[in-house]
């Protein structure tokens, strides 16, 4: 848990959150209250990539629903190697301000080495075999070794969905960095230590408990999750949700385009020019066509989201979270789906229990 003081400076930088004005703390009520109770007691602060949803209360519950249940319960799988996957697909991902912050949460964890080779993007430097893998995998370079157990495997994939998820939304909503830009490029190594140092995580919390947050899904969870437990349930609550805000603020032919392009794309970045997508969204009436473009680099590029691209579609802010929200969920679930698993043995414990 940080600090009184560190949860209050953390508090204060929800006024970095662009294009949106996240609620407040001490103007939460209903829905909105009750997730920011449960983020700061159970994750430690009020983060700004949880709370800048908080316009739409019900993607907010969601979006903890997902991070709380794969990263920060505790399960088989250790808090330090889900942090290494949490690392790796923001790396992956070219999502800077969770590389940051997850390298710090890495590194409090005694794992400095890992954390400084996956953001300088050379996993070859990390000496710890198993970890390696680990990266290579959250990387989509290869499945996971055999003697992973399912479960394990299953609450590594969930880490995977929900940044896949968080590196999208934060591209869009967020600058490139947790910290403040006062902050001399010469003191940021010593300001990320102390800053990680103050959060590093407690003990693990129990799962389950941000459940009751959403109604029951009418759907089962996700293929790679177990049937009947805890994982499947809080995706498939958290998907439900999100897909419902989608058919408030999406227009279905964007949902249908969106939908096409995910499931055809090989998950690699289209690059630094954007001229894949203007073909693509010639297709869409030209009224649609700027919710289109948001919701497309959203999901395949959110590094090339700018302010053109989201002033034309701010009506309001819920509006704009749920648009963008629905887009990278879409994206985040193919992601999942891509990712490599080969059959694990049940029995195992495996060096990752």
């Amino acid at each position: 848990m940080a600090p009184g003081l560190v949860r209050f400076a953390l508090r204060r930088t929800l006024r970095d959150v662009k294009y949106v004005e996240a609620v407040r703390p001490r103007r939460a009520r209903g829905l909105v209250r009750d997730v920011y109770r449960q983020v700061e007691r159970d994750f430690g602060m009020l983060a700004p990539p949880v709370a800048l949803h908080s316009p739409a209360p019900e993607v907010l519950a969601a979006v903890w629903l997902m991070l709380r249940e794969s990263l920060v319960a505790g399960g088989a799988a250790s808090r330090a190697d889900k942090e290494v996957v949490a690392a790796t697909v923001s790396a992956a991902n070219s999502c800077p301000y969770c590389v940051e912050v997850h390298g710090m949460a890495l590194a409090s964890l005694g794992e400095p080495a890992a954390a400084a080779a996956i953001e300088a993007g050379d996993a070859g430097a990390i000496p710890d075999r198993d970890t390696r893998a680990l990266v290579a995998w959250a990387m989509g370079d290869g499945p996971l070794p055999a003697d992973v157990p399912a479960g394990t495997a299953a609450e590594f994939t969930a880490v995977a969905v929900a940044f896949h998820y968080l590196n999208r939304v934060v591209s869009v909503f967020l600058d490139q960095s947790p910290l403040p830009e006062a902050v001399p490029p010469a003191a940021r190594e010593k300001a990320k230590a102390v800053l990680g140092y103050f959060l590093k995580p407690g003990p693990p919390p129990p799962a389950g408990t941000s459940l009751p947050l959403l109604p029951a899904a009418a759907t089962d969870g996700p293929g790679w999750a177990p049937a009947g437990g805890t994982l499947g349930d809080a995706f498939a609550r958290a998907a439900a949700a999100i897909e419902a805000a989608g058919e408030r603020s999406v227009p279905p032919r964007v949902r249908d385009l969106v939908r096409r392009e995910v499931k055809a794309w090989d998950g690699n970045p289209p690059g630094l020019s954007r001229a894949w997508a203007e073909p693509v969204l010639a297709e869409l009436p030209e009224g649609e066509r700027a919710a289109g473009r948001l919701a497309l680099l959203t999901a395949k590029a959110p590094y090339q989201v700018g302010p053109a691209d989201v002033r034309p579609e701010r009506t309001d802010d819920r509006g704009l979270v749920e648009l963008v929200s629905w887009a990278a969920l879409t994206a985040a679930v193919a992601a999942g789906e891509r990712l490599s698993l080969r059959p694990r043995r049940e029995d195992s414990p495996g060096r990752r229990g």
